[in-house]
């Protein structure tokens, strides 16, 4: 579509903003609930970036304000900050700057703010009591909060959504309307009853997958079409964006909070190799039994020395164990050629059930602890893995197998060979 925008004193006309046409109907809808449910890849998050600039960057709309909301703030950092930064450059293009505030950096605070319209965009969590409080005392310099996003709805509870729904209220000038994003993939969650099992009229619903998006990659395409085949109960909720239930998941002792990276006396990295498969280098901590994973380098599409090159630029130090595929030994010699101490797993039988059950706390057959999982909020790409990461499911028999699906399970493998130096430590001690 042509999008032209009055900015003060000077106007940008003619910018091109390709959308999705299956987002049409619901970008203009002004229901006071958007549902995008969704599979992977399908584009939705772009879209509502989009939406949400535009509406904030237009002086018809001057006291409108958007606050976003993950599970997790940290989280909304890789996710609904970069892609309204992204959405601002593309209608904006080179004069973004005139137009919008994104504070750059790592370290800078989650924040946004429309130089011409006064909008702002603040970022929440609702984690626990202390998030909701101050979801609670949200406000605004100019205007009232007017609109929404929660993505990753599904990661919420109902009564978050209850809570974050109560704070749009009161009287509007003419031409401003109240608005709540809910982007997700469809796995279980009481957003089915809410809005599916019983339609609302105040609810605007669309519904859309990755073939729906022309502008994802071959690349994407292809490995769902291979998890079409390999994982099918993945497929039916991450690619064909039907409801369905994730049978079998591996783990439940990990939750994603902040902490000190720096504080950990045993380290150890982990790596899974690949090419069109991600290629994944894991940073992990231990201490007090938990584990701590502390930052990700996922790679797509690059060679062993462009990877190699990636890691020394991004400061992996070259003296900590770094457990690698041993189905790999050239690339693990092309590591210890630049220096870095590269070893391989050892893959005994059964070792795969052995790195799991060591990572869920069973040390033994007969010791058992209370192993917590930590995850760096930065971790995206673990974050999504450790989700779907389930046993196999044998249709015929209606059983899950000790065997993990073997399809999307990169930075699981990662993790998995992080930890061989704890899990047979050989005089090795410090955990």
């Amino acid at each position: 579509m042509i999008m032209v925008t009055m900015i003060n004193n000077y106007r940008v006309e003619n910018v091109s903003i390709p959308r999705n046409k299956v987002f049409r109907d619901i970008s203009r809808s002004t229901a006071r609930y958007r549902i995008w449910k969704g599979g992977a890849g399908s584009g939705k998050s772009t879209d509502i970036a989009i939406d949400k600039i535009k509406k904030l960057s237009d002086p018809r709309f001057k006291g409108c304000n958007l606050l976003c909301v993950r599970k997790v703030n940290a989280t909304n950092r890789d996710s609904t900050f970069v892609e309204l930064k992204k959405a601002a450059r593309r209608i904006f293009g080179d004069m973004v700057d005139r137009v919008w505030q994104f504070p750059d950096g790592r370290n800078a605070s989650l924040y946004a703010k429309c130089l011409v319209t006064g909008a702002e965009i603040l970022f929440r969590g609702c984690y626990n009591q202390d998030d909701i409080e101050k979801i609670k005392s949200v406000t605004f310099e100019k205007g009232n909060l007017t609109d929404i996003w929660i993505e990753e709805a599904t990661e919420i509870t109902e009564n978050d959504f209850e809570i974050l729904d109560d704070r749009l209220r009161g009287i509007l000038r003419d031409g401003l309307f109240y608005q709540i994003d809910l982007s997700f993939n469809p796995v279980p969650s009481w957003i089915k009853k809410r809005f599916f099992d019983m339609p609302d009229k105040n609810a605007f619903i669309c519904e859309s997958t990755y073939k729906d998006n022309r502008f994802i990659d071959t690349a994407f395409s292809d490995r769902m079409e291979e998890r079409r085949i390999r994982d099918p109960e993945g497929f039916r909720i991450y690619g064909a964006g039907e409801w369905g239930q994730l049978g079998g998941i591996i783990f439940d002792n990990w939750e994603v909070r902040e902490f000190d990276t720096t504080q950990f006396n045993v380290r150890s990295y982990g790596q899974d190799f690949g090419f069109n498969h991600p290629n994944v280098l894991l940073d992990l901590g231990f201490k007090d039994g938990n584990i701590y994973i502390c930052r990700e380098m996922t790679r797509t599409g690059a060679d062993t020395n462009e990877i190699i090159q990636d890691a020394i630029r991004c400061g992996w130090s070259k003296t900590v164990e770094m457990w690698c595929d041993s189905a790999e030994p050239d690339r693990i010699k092309m590591w210890r050629a630049a220096g870095f101490n590269a070893k391989p797993v050892s893959k005994e039988k059964n070792s795969i059930k052995g790195q799991i059950e060591w990572l869920k706390g069973i040390v033994s057959k007969n010791t058992v602890v209370n192993r917590r999982i930590y995850i760096y909020p930065d971790c995206v790409n673990t974050i999504k893995e450790i989700q779907q990461y389930r046993w196999k499911h044998d249709a015929k028999e209606n059983v899950y197998l000790d065997e993990p699906v073997d399809f999307f399970d990169d930075h699981m493998a990662a993790l998995r060979y992080g930890i061989e130096r704890l899990r047979k430590p050989q005089g090795y001690t410090g955990f």
